[in-house]
């Protein structure tokens, strides 16, 4: 910041604290925020759009399928290389990094995230990548939610509330449906619904939604219309569509899972994006509806008009048979999921709402088809209902976001006449899948090292706080070769902590000595020379890893051992030691600091 203007910005900082109370700053700052975030959902979704009408353009129209084999690893090659040599730091995949953020870097993002994914996320999906806009469209709304606090020195409370404001006006802008947007900030990153962050919230999603008619009128991404009212005898079907969901739900999150792993034993990153994108272009190429997004697929689900999706494929025949028809609608799940997990493998940039909404969208028709084709009933289904519900059983499957899904649907249908069909597929679909599947796609990776935040407080706070400000290292360590004499003038008398820890000449821990354990004979001479440091010392109650223990780990090992100091082990040495006073000390100040 150039020296005049930032001297005019102090001046307007010495204004702000005069004349407007920080609790109307904060409104108006989330409003500001809300219209940011819209403006990065725009500018992505546009220059998406952009790419993908470039690369469907006339001097190539009429060899484009061919292309479906080299689109996406050019898309891929270019993400890498930006990564590489334009932002030249890791660009995290949206929801996650933001998670992560809130819980351990006190909602502090890196100032490249506000960009980074407008340059990478058009790239992977404009020229295919199996992927969605939503996370990268969401995690660019709340960098800039976290910069704009951080410039303005609002305290880590008022950043993570900013943070949800801004994923909640993406979530509007992206699919005009305000309530929803506020839902979801509230369900995945598990901020405190009160009226203080109720009306920030709010203020964001409005913006973020207005910010998106001003720019694509009353244009909307899901187009359907209500033709069938819900009815009473709809309900068992409803109850088995839930059952199917959380099926499906639980093949995506696995599948998912495996291919992630399969790929992240891949060290080089042009290796990971050469079989990727390999394996992406021989799927697109084969089956055309999962190129990109795949919202024009999911439209046509939801007017009906299957058999055009169903015979979007290299072969183009015609079909009569409709359980051929069922079948292929069945593989389009299916690879629809291989070909999303395997574009976030090869190094892409997306996220996984839209994936969720297109498999969510295709099941419910199916298992709607299934049930009038099949004539074991003689009731029959709405094909497109089942479709729209279906899509919410995903939501509340795969993001275990039961909420969003109900009320993000609700909106987009324009009503609420399939309120309680939403209700019974959500709930089930998440009852049953977290069963199985403990953490939702975005959070799998922070709950297994414990860094997950969640609706839990008291796991919050300690999430927060930092091993290293509670370890102490001003111990002095003995070895096991020592005599009685020698631990005294050399550690003892130069001490002023009870605790000594026994370490061999590699420093690595063997045990520990108390000043207890040795009061009743440190001043008998007699046995200075006679009495060694090996036969004094016994085991810690516990020992707390550096690399492994998460601060509720470390809380429950004070628990359960009963100890009120226990030994740190970094990198397989002695590093010292945790006070329970200390951490509890610590955990007070930083709830104290979480909760005003």
């Amino acid at each position: 910041m150039k020296p005049t203007a930032k001297l005019f910005f102090i001046k307007f900082l010495k204004w702000r604290y005069q004349h407007i109370s920080n609790k109307q700053f904060i409104n108006i700052v989330s409003a500001i925020i809300g219209l940011l975030a819209g403006l990065g959902a725009v500018t992505l979704k546009n220059l998406t759009h952009l790419i993908q009408e470039m690369l469907e353009g006339e001097f190539i129209k009429e060899i484009h399928h061919a292309f479906y084999f080299i689109f996406p690893t050019i898309g891929l090659l270019l993400v890498l290389l930006t990564i590489k040599y334009v932002v030249k730091k890791k660009v995290g995949h949206g929801i996650p990094s933001t998670l992560y953020a809130i819980s351990k870097q006190k909602g502090i993002m890196p100032r490249h995230q506000m960009w980074a994914s407008l340059l990478t996320a058009p790239l992977t999906v404009g020229f295919g990548g199996s992927v969605g806009l939503e996370g990268p469209t969401v995690a660019t709304g709340a960098a800039l939610g976290s910069n704009f606090s951080r410039l303005f020195h609002l305290n880590q409370t008022t950043r993570t509330l900013l943070i949800g404001a801004a994923a909640a006006g993406a979530m509007s802008s992206i699919f005009k449906a305000p309530i929803a947007a506020i839902v979801f900030a509230v369900e995945i990153f598990s901020l405190e619904l009160t009226m203080a962050s109720m009306i920030p919230l709010l203020l964001a999603s409005i913006t973020a939604v207005l910010t998106s008619y001003f720019f694509f009128g009353d244009d909307v991404l899901l187009h359907f219309q209500l033709q069938d009212k819900f009815q009473l005898n709809d309900v068992l079907f409803f109850i088995l569509l839930g059952v199917s969901s959380a099926t499906t739900s639980i093949y995506f999150s696995k599948v998912y899972f495996k291919i992630s792993d399969f790929f992240k034993k891949f060290k080089n990153p042009y290796k990971r994006l050469l079989i990727g994108s390999s394996l992406i272009g021989i799927i697109v190429f084969f089956i055309p509806p999962l190129f990109g997004e795949g919202y024009e697929t999911i439209n046509s689900i939801l007017r009906g008009n299957v058999i055009d999706v169903a015979t979007n494929n290299i072969f183009k025949s015609e079909i009569d048979n409709i359980w051929i028809i069922i079948t292929l609608l069945v593989g389009l799940v299916t690879f629809k999921v291989i070909a999303m997990s395997i574009t976030f493998g090869a190094g892409g940039i997306g996220g996984v709402f839209a994936p969720t909404l297109f498999t969510g969208s295709i099941s419910g028709y199916v298992f709607a088809m299934v049930i009038n084709y099949s004539h074991f009933f003689n009731h029959q289904l709405s094909s497109t209902n089942f479709a729209m519900v279906g899509m919410a059983g995903l939501m509340a499957g795969v993001l275990q976001a039961p909420l969003t899904a109900i009320f993000l649907i609700a909106e987009i249908t324009g009503g609420y006449e399939l309120f309680i069909p939403l209700m019974i597929v959500s709930s089930i679909s998440y009852l049953i899948t977290k069963k199985y599947i403990p953490h939702n796609i975005y959070a799998s990776e922070l709950a297994k090292k414990g860094q997950l935040i969640t609706h839990d407080k008291d796991k919050n706070v300690l999430m927060m706080l930092s091993v290293d400000k509670v370890i102490e290292t001003n111990f002095i360590s003995v070895t096991p070769e020592m005599n009685l004499g020698e631990m005294i003038h050399k550690a003892v008398v130069k001490s002023s902590r009870n605790n000594f820890p026994v370490v061999n000449k590699n420093n690595e821990f063997l045990g520990v000595i108390l000043l207890d354990d040795i009061r009743s004979i440190m001043f008998d001479e007699k046995l200075y020379e006679t009495v060694k440091v090996s036969s004094l010392m016994h085991s810690a109650p516990d020992i707390i890893s550096y690399e492994k223990d998460s601060m509720e780990s470390i809380m429950n090992k004070f628990k359960t051992s009963g100890a009120w100091n226990l030994p740190v082990i970094k990198d397989g040495k002695y590093y010292g030691f945790i006070s329970k006073s200390r951490l509890l000390t610590a955990y007070r100040r930083k709830l104290i600091e979480a909760t005003t």
